[in-house]
């Protein structure tokens, strides 16, 4: 039995006057995986996610999100997909309940407050629900944001670069969140420049390069690309990170 791709994308092209962004991408997103996408800034990471979740048009090729196309099934699409971009898109007046009330009342979903008060639970933010999001920490927030993402269930989430401006602690909290969603049977395509979190996150791993994809496959695919490294013994140091988590974690 075969099993559609989430996402699948063919000659994918778009220019802004003379400039090509996209020179045809190829890509194919199997259901449930984390799929990260590394770029630079500027390779068109944010454009291929703009064209996906419909709010730009692409000038050629073709690409489908949840078996529903883009260019033909717009309305389709959108009801498939929820888009967290690189700033949480959160109301600080309000509490973080009434965030994610809010939400299911405008997707005009029933029992809004039951819907409201199982993703607190999901993601760790129970405590939380009653405060203001204006007194969450920055991985509170980031969090928040992906749960109201999810309301609805949808079976694709975009994360355009999720954990930008994030402390080490946020970052790792916002990874497990992501890797939970993965496990539920979220399909998740990630764009980010930390290379150390495809790393940690994704089961493929694709590299966008000057408007095209130029390399694509698991982590040990990628590897596979060098020489084999020499083995030498090394004495191995903590890394700063290791260090700060280490201190914050003991002082907490």
């Amino acid at each position: 039995m075969t099993t559609a791709p989430a996402i699948e994308i063919a000659g994918l092209t778009k220019s802004y006057g003379d400039h090509a962004v996209l020179r045809g991408v190829d890509l194919s997103v199997p259901p449930g995986s984390i799929y990260a996408l590394l770029g630079s800034n500027g390779a068109g990471k944010t454009t291929l996610i703009k064209i996906l979740s419909t709010l730009l048009h692409a000038d050629d090729g073709r690409a489908s999100v949840a078996g529903h196309d883009v260019a033909d099934q717009p309305r389709r699409v959108r009801e498939s997909i929820s888009l967290t971009g690189q700033f949480a898109a959160v109301d600080e007046i309000l509490t973080g309940r009434e965030n994610l009330v809010l939400v299911a009342q405008l997707r005009h979903l029933r029992e809004p407050h039951a819907i409201a008060d199982d993703l607190l639970s999901r993601f760790d933010l129970s405590d939380a629900g009653g405060r203001r999001v204006a007194t969450y920490s920055g991985g509170m927030r980031r969090r928040l944001d992906i749960a109201m993402s999810l309301v609805g269930d949808p079976p694709v989430l975009f994360l355009d670069e999720p954990t930008t401006g994030l402390d080490p602690q946020s970052r790792i909290e916002v990874w497990r969140t992501v890797s939970e969603l993965a496990g539920r049977g979220t399909t998740v395509l990630l764009t980010t420049q930390y290379l150390e979190e495809a790393e940690q996150l994704a089961d493929r791993i694709a590299i966008l390069h000057d408007g095209r994809i130029i390399a694509d496959g698991t982590l040990a695919d990628l590897q596979a690309l060098l020489p084999p490294a020499a083995v030498e013994y090394v004495e191995k140091r903590p890394t700063l990170e290791d260090i700060f988590l280490t201190i914050v974690g003991s002082n907490s």
